[in-house]
């Protein structure tokens, strides 16, 4: 487990999901200044996802998938990703930087250890729409301010984020230019066109070509960087691919015919694929 250090610090310009009022942490509870509270769980994280803003009773991953995506990570399959992210994000010397969409942590961590590493100082909040994504991450870290929310209503204050992370999330446009600072900068991770291209042969009958495609409108954001990071990688048993398949929205896409069809399988060879992007927002709105 790793333990607080003066050079990573908890991000503390959180707002209330109810009225948009500063928030203010005192004896484990995060309060503003109508009367609302939010107690921070024995696990170290926040609930500041109302229950009017929910759409399903326990949004995001399950915890099935949050502990399949921990165990595969925790492999090492997707270092390399993980090493350009950290070195993307800490080129632009970032103070305040926020994970949305965290998952259970794994990205984030490796960008915290680096900084660590390279006496960069900063300070950070996380947030996931899953309960169980959240609760995981905070188990393993205590460096940062980790929260249950929403892309849809980020709960920190306006222009207070350098680096904002999108890894394999969902972005919305008009919430992650209200949290950035004048400057700030968001980075984002998508796949790109042979990403687990051999387990799509295996799970699907036909495997459609992915068209290049920037995950935001130029409209609102400015392409700064642009770097493909492709490698190969074999899951050695079947438990990895089995946690691969359990991580990913191709576990509901494919049938049960091609489920099977990975489930059987002892080893697989894998392409990973992704493009790791910086965008600032676009000054000719």
């Amino acid at each position: 487990m790793t333990t607080s250090t003066s050079l990573i610090k908890p991000f503390a310009q959180l707002c209330c999901p109810l009225d948009g009022k500063p928030l203010t942490l005192a004896d484990k509870t995060w309060r503003c200044g109508k009367g609302h509270s939010f107690d921070v769980a024995k696990q170290g994280y926040v609930n500041l996802l109302p229950v009017q803003n929910k759409r399903s009773k326990d949004p995001g991953d399950s915890k099935t998938m949050v502990q399949a995506r921990a165990d595969f990570l925790a492999g090492g399959f997707y270092q390399p990703l993980a090493d350009e992210l950290a070195a993307t994000v800490l080129r632009g010397d970032p103070g305040a930087v926020l994970d949305a969409g965290c998952g259970e942590g794994y990205y984030l961590r490796q960008l915290l250890d680096a900084a660590e590493h390279s006496g960069c100082e900063l300070e950070v909040a996380a947030l996931d729409i899953s309960k169980w994504a959240t609760l995981a991450a905070a188990k393993q870290d205590k460096r940062v301010t980790w929260m249950v929310a929403s892309n849809s209503q980020i709960p920190v204050a306006a222009n207070s984020i350098d680096a904002l992370l999108c890894v394999f999330g969902f972005p919305v446009s008009g919430e992650f230019q209200r949290v950035l600072k004048p400057g700030g900068r968001l980075v984002m991770v998508d796949p790109a066109a042979d990403h687990l291209g051999e387990l799509k042969q295996v799970i699907y009958a036909e495997v459609k070509t992915k068209p290049y495609q920037l995950p935001v409108s130029l409209d609102d954001w400015q392409l700064k960087s642009e770097q493909r990071v492709t490698f190969s990688v074999t899951l050695p048993t079947q438990a990895a691919i089995h946690n691969l398949l359990t991580m990913t929205p191709h576990l509901y896409r494919a049938s049960n015919e091609g489920r099977d069809r990975a489930e059987a399988l002892s080893e697989l060879s894998l392409t990973i694929d992704v493009w790791v992007r910086e965008f600032c927002p676009a000054h000719n709105k």
